[in-house]
């Protein structure tokens, strides 16, 4: 599904023209959808990672831009020995680290939204590698498409609908339909991303479906 058909069926599922549904009010019902989306379900397309340098005496380290919630952080040393870090609160930093001491990083925290804070602070340079789930580039007229607009094209549309019947302000049955039908998809594809798609077959065995006694 493209940028242009989901806007097309967004008005015709409505029966709203453009005259109400502009352009700027349906785009952000995209927007609005995908950030529901992008938390409902942790999917593969969202998964990155992103490598940079830690500079000795310094415990800051600059996050990406497009991060939204960091899954795992390591540290390479010049051996490419790897070492993950254990996520803590910055409180526990604080104590633990309150003299400044330096060595090979073992903890990190959040800082702000552009930085995170390691313990030790780092005794030379490293590699450090971020782990990370990323905001995506969202379906717009310039973005035809998206990963969520062709591989869960219904999902997408039903939590669109939703947002364009809370505009509406009803009617209450067609937004509880369409809540409802997002609810499904979004089950459907939270089994696909989060558990099929990262088990394998050899180790976990075939997925089943267990039947209820009648």
């Amino acid at each position: 599904m493209t940028y242009t058909e989901l806007v097309t069926k967004i008005r015709d599922y409505t029966e709203v023209s453009d005259t109400v549904f502009t352009s700027t009010i349906i785009n952000g019902f995209i927007q609005d959808a995908e950030f529901r989306i992008l938390r409902d379900v942790d999917s593969d397309n969202n998964r990155q990672y992103a490598t940079s340098t830690v500079i000795a005496t310094q415990k800051f380290v600059n996050l990406p831009d497009d991060l939204l919630v960091i899954r795992s952080a390591e540290i390479v040393d010049t051996n490419n020995n790897r070492y993950f870090l254990e996520v803590r609160d910055m409180t526990f930093l604080d104590e633990y680290n309150s003299s400044g001491n330096t060595g090979i990083p073992k903890y990190y925290a959040n800082w702000n939204e552009t930085e995170m804070l390691m313990a030790p602070v780092p005794d030379q340079a490293y590699t450090i590698q971020v782990n990370y789930i990323l905001k995506p580039t969202g379906l717009s007229a310039n973005t035809a498409t998206t990963y969520l607009s062709q591989q869960f094209p219904n999902g997408l549309l039903y939590a669109c609908l939703v947002e364009a019947y809370g505009f509406l302000k009803g009617p209450n049955d067609m937004l509880q339909y369409y809540e409802n039908r997002y609810k499904q998809a979004i089950e459907g594809f939270s089994l696909e991303q989060m558990g099929r798609r990262r088990t394998d077959e050899y180790l976990d065995g075939e997925p089943r479906i267990v039947r209820k006694p009648q």
